[in-house]
């Protein structure tokens, strides 16, 4: 009989491409990885991998074996799941991440919620990016990730995910106190040409989302510094160092010296939570789902 953590093993390194990356996600060490593999080879008595440079590729038969354990996983999450459902009480572990401004928005009414309402649940969450959470989500190391759309750009959502929102997030431009549209009631981007942005690191969704805006209406940005909170760049907006996109959502307090003003375009962005479809039954998933919610609402 096929060993089951052998199998996730597999798993784990046909999503990942690399034995240090299985690794990471199980949480092992690299030579614990290659002992599983090693043992499984011997199991089916059949060569899973071969080596590919300074790395390993899959063979056909790890390719083929790959597959099956992948669905194998995934069976056995529904019927986790299913027995949850059929259990109806919210215990056990829940693993879920939020990108930085929605984990400092949400997380503390969210997480302490559901603390006090079910006490069996054991919740773990980290700050990650919207597309590591969803990456997290289908690799297993996470049960749900809050991401986000921006009105005008989607994030690509892969097949076997379920989501759900949990609020429409309006953004304004921050200024310095001292900038000559501080006052103004709205702002067009176009008003704004000659400034430096102040905007997330290269490659980021949400920096790629706002080139892609300014470019949009025929501005080049002056991008004049990089950071990936809110706050440090609000920080530096109040020294005089640039304008940035602020969404309302994990923002307050506001530094002194710092003001918003909203675009003319009605920037927004949707916040919503995702999860495997096999885990759809699972009572914990929906409480979770439902605090963040409720956080937003209250928010609101």
């Amino acid at each position: 009989m096929l060993n089951l953590e052998r199998l996730r093993t597999l798993d784990a390194l046909a999503r990942h491409g690399s034995v240090s990356g299985a690794a990471e996600a199980l949480h092992v060490t690299t030579s614990a990885v290659s002992q599983q593999l090693g043992k499984l080879e011997r199991e089916v008595s059949q060569q899973l991998l071969a080596k590919n440079g300074r790395g390993v590729r899959l063979t056909d038969a790890g390719r083929l074996l790959a597959q099956h354990a992948g669905r194998i996983l995934s069976q056995i999450e529904l019927a986790q799941s299913d027995l949850e459902a059929h259990r109806g009480q919210v215990v056990g572990e829940l693993r879920l991440s939020a990108f930085p401004t929605a984990a400092r928005g949400l997380f503390p009414l969210a997480l302490s919620a559901l603390r006090a309402e079910h006490p069996g649940l054991r919740v773990r969450s980290r700050e990650l990016e919207p597309e590591r959470g969803i990456a997290g989500v289908i690799r297993g190391d996470l049960d749900l990730a809050v991401v986000l759309d921006w009105y005008n750009k989607p994030m690509p959502l892969p097949d076997g995910l379920v989501k759900a929102s949990v609020l429409d997030d309006p953004a304004d431009v921050a200024l310095p106190s001292g900038h000559p549209l501080a006052g103004r009631d709205e702002v067009d981007l176009g008003e704004l040409a000659e400034d430096e942005w102040i905007t997330w690191g290269e490659g980021e969704f949400c920096h790629e989302w706002l080139m892609l805006t300014l470019r949009s209406r025929g501005i080049e940005p002056i991008v004049g510094h990089r950071a990936a909170e809110t706050h440090t760049q609000l920080g530096l907006v109040q020294t005089g160092l640039g304008v940035c996109i602020a969404p309302l959502l994990g923002r307050h307090p506001m530094p002194d010296g710092v003001v918003t003003v909203p675009l003319k375009q009605r920037v927004r962005r949707h916040v919503y939570v995702v999860w495997r479809a096999d885990a759809d039954r699972r009572p914990s998933i929906r409480a979770a789902v439902g605090a963040l919610q409720d956080a937003a609402r209250k928010l609101g």
